[in-house]
């Protein structure tokens, strides 16, 4: 890149912080803007009182709580948009769309890093829309993940959902065996050897879902619905709560009460389809 660009970061909270310090650390003249004056105001920058003093920068980034405080924000003053604000792929669409009205260049990007992974290459960068990223190569490691601009969200909620998942799995898990005495430190190098076992299924399971081909001569449903009934009667025996094994039970229940009972787990998408 040639002559550093200037650089708008709008919204002051940890994450919007961390991107202000990384841009001024690649050395882009950098303005800052919170709707609060309560955040202090990182070191390199300069803070100003309204978001038109904001958009006279080359480029604006918005690290902002929601696509609600973002929208009423947004002008076609911006030149280019550089969107970092999490919501849902219809949201980010729907800014695409006003972006495209208005004549500002727009860019969509979700942060796949905690704020102190900011500027260093553990933070993953998924955006879609326009290939060309601007700035975000001084937060990590910029992906393009698609022209339509709602497929960065899309990346984000979709593997957020596995996290959040695999978090609640092993939470459940540490409270079951907590319960009869066993240490986290005892159960969770199982739980990580178990889940780069599971880790090794995925493709497999992928393929099924996208073929819708469930045959299987290996773990049945049935078998699944008879042990998350077990698991949630462990739990409920441990005066633990059981909404989780219970949902999972009930969720897998009824896939096989639609006949897939002899299939792979993998079927179980026919239910949440």
């Amino acid at each position: 890149m040639g002559t550093k660009k200037s650089v708008s970061v709008l919204g002051l909270g940890r994450m919007g912080s961390a991107l202000a310090c990384a841009l001024v650390k690649k050395g882009y003249d950098v303005t800052v803007w919170n709707r609060s004056a309560d955040k202090p105001t990182p070191a390199g920058t300069t803070r100003v009182r309204t978001t038109e003093e904001a958009f006279e920068a080359d480029v604006v980034v918005t690290c902002l709580t929601s696509y609600a405080v973002q929208q009423p924000l947004l002008s076609k003053n911006i030149r280019t948009l550089v969107n970092l604000t999490s919501g849902t792929p219809e949201e980010a669409r729907a800014t695409a769309r006003w972006a495209s009205d208005n004549g500002v260049e727009y860019v969509d990007g979700v942060i796949m890093a905690v704020p102190q992974q900011i500027g260093t290459p553990g933070a993953r960068i998924f955006f879609s829309g326009n290939e060309e990223h601007h700035v975000l190569d001084a937060f990590g490691e910029p992906v393009h993940v698609g022209a339509d601009a709602g497929l960065a969200a899309l990346y984000d909620l979709g593997l957020l959902g596995v996290m959040w998942s695999t978090f609640a799995g092993y939470l459940q898990a540490l409270a079951l065996t907590g319960a009869e005495g066993v240490t986290p430190e005892q159960f969770t190098p199982m739980v990580a050897d178990w889940l780069r076992e599971l880790a090794g299924m995925l493709p497999e399971m992928g393929e099924e879902t996208r073929h819708r081909s469930y045959e299987t001569e290996v773990s049945a449903l049935d078998i699944n619905v008879a042990g998350l009934r077990m698991l949630t009667e462990a739990n409920r025996e441990q005066g633990l709560d059981t909404a989780l094994p219970q949902a999972l039970h009930d969720l897998y229940r009824r896939a096989q009460e639609q006949g897939h009972g002899t299939h792979s787990i993998a079927s179980v998408i026919e239910v949440i389809r």
